[in-house]
This record gives C-alpha cells, structure tokens and sequence, in this order.
C-alpha cells in the first residue's frame, strides 16, 4: 500500500473519523519511534490485552494506527464472543483476532499458523498476554485432509499455499490437517478464515463443524485469491447458504446486522451468520468496548 492510501485509510477509518490529526500523530510516532530505536515492542490494546509489533507487520501496525484494522469485524468479535465459548482462528498469523477473542473477551481459542516464523510470533502474543492454558496453538495449515502442502514465508499478512506451478523463493512444507479432525468434535461458537484463496479445502475438511448448531458466525475473506487455485467463490457461498448461513457486515457502533446479497464487496472480509435472532441478542447486551477514547 503507497504512503497517501496509507494515510488515506487511516484517516478514513471509523474509529479515526473526527479524530484525523490523532491517528497521523499515532501514525508519525510510530514510523519515526520504530526506526529510531528498532526492534520488537510491546503494544497496549483493548481491554488490558497487548501485542508485540514491530515495523513492517502491516496487520499489527494497522491496529496502532485506527485501534481496531478491522473494525467491523473485530468489533462484531467483541460483541458477539463470551468468556464460555471457543473461538477458532484459521490462519492466525501473529493472532490479532486470537488476542482479541481470548485475551480482551475471555473466551477459549485454537490458532493455526502453518508458517514456522509467524507461528513462533503468535506463540510470543499468546505468552505476552498469559493465555497459554485458554489458547492452543498448531502449526499446521488446514485444508481437506492430512498432508503437506508448500507455503509462502516471507509476504507477511499474505503468505499463502502454493498454486500448481506458482514459483517461490522462500517457501516452506507445511503439515496440514482437517479442521474437524483437529477440533475431534468439539465445536466454536465463532470460527474466523483467512487463508488467501484456500477456503473451499478449509470448508471440504470442516462439514461435521459447519453441521454443529453450536457454530454461529464465520469471519471469512473472500476477496478472490482462490481463483490462483481454480476455486470458484460462489460454490463457497452456496454450501454456506445450504448450512443455514446468510452473509452480513455489521456497523459496531449502532449494533445493526446488515444484510448482504453474496458476499461484501466493501472489505475482504464477508460475515456468515446463522441463528440471527440470538447472534443479534448478544450483540445488544454485550459490555461496551473503548478505544482510543471511541465507545462502542
């Protein structure tokens, strides 16, 4: 992303509306701070949770800059989640989500990060914010069955798997596993996907998880990576539709669902929600969440 959509961004976002000069001063801070003593710190967050940034960790410095990256999903997790249930994050990287499910709600995770050096950075979150009994990290990636599959290693928030016949410099082998044999029955609540275009191998692998009447929402990003693979998305939206599914973006600050027809084409990220009248009952009692200085 160039310097000026950048900033654009970061100024447009809803957290930062009314508030530009604060987000470019957090923005400056950061890109002179971090050049001039570099390294790894330690960020404060929501609600008492932190994370370990450090310059060039796009998704992490996101969250410095606006608060929230990606504030109506984030914020559709903070409402929705309870310390009782177990939050699954497929393609975790550093575990911003995890962080957030986990640490700032309270509930239970499983984090899967196939990449060997994102997976030692999301361990580290995990440790910083004391949740190695409420979190299980694997690092593995997940598809429709046991294997191994060759991974990108060095493109940050979009490593991915690699296509038939897609050249890489820095790859990896990576494990992959089902999710339904990861999970061996156990069920979430919320399950968030964000695996560059192999959504459909995730889904083939999670039919018993997406059966379970337990599962509610899913976070999904579907932004069209999969046709590297041949996927096509509308198959995706099909078998959700057929698991009783409805897509949806959420507006965090008034707590409204809003219906989409397909998926949303203003965010990578498309929300799957089954069950509304009890998802959107937790979202209008869930407890206020404050950041930087914007209550919601």
């Amino acid at each position: 992303m160039s310097l000026l959509n950048t900033i654009k961004f970061i100024t447009d976002h809803p957290l930062n509306r009314g508030h530009k000069l604060s987000s470019i001063i957090r923005f400056t801070k950061w890109q002179v701070g971090s050049r001039l003593v570099p390294g790894t710190i330690v960020y404060d967050w929501v609600n008492g949770s932190k994370f370990l940034v450090k310059t060039g960790e796009t998704g992490l410095t996101g969250n410095i800059y606006t608060g929230l990256h990606e504030f109506p999903d984030m914020g559709f997790l903070l409402h929705f989640l309870r310390a009782e249930d177990l939050f699954i994050d497929i393609g975790a990287n550093v575990g911003s989500y995890t962080i957030l499910a986990c640490s700032a709600v309270g509930a239970r995770g499983v984090a899967f990060e196939p990449v060997p050096s994102t997976y030692k950075r999301l361990v580290e979150n995990m440790r910083l914010n004391h949740l190695d009994e409420k979190v299980k990290c694997i690092n593995k990636g997940v598809g429709a069955e046991q294997g191994t599959i060759a991974f990108t290693s060095d493109s940050d928030t979009t490593n991915h798997a690699l296509a038939s016949g897609e050249q890489c410099d820095n790859k990896v082998t990576v494990e992959v596993t089902s999710l339904d044999t990861a999970l061996h029955a156990e069920c979430p609540s919320l399950i968030k996907i964000d695996v560059e275009g192999f959504e459909t191998p995730v889904l083939e692998g999670a039919q018993e998880t997406l059966k379970n009447h337990t599962l509610n929402a899913v976070i999904m990003e579907l932004n069209g990576s999969g046709a590297r693979y041949g996927f096509d998305e509308s198959q995706i939206l099909d078998l959700m539709l057929s698991h009783g599914f409805r897509t949806y973006s959420y507006n965090p600050f008034n707590r409204t669902l809003i219906n989409l027809e397909g998926k949303n084409l203003n965010s990578g990220n498309t929300l799957f929600i089954r069950h509304k009248s009890f998802v959107e009952d937790r979202l209008k009692v869930a407890s206020k969440v404050t950041v930087y200085g914007r209550q919601f």
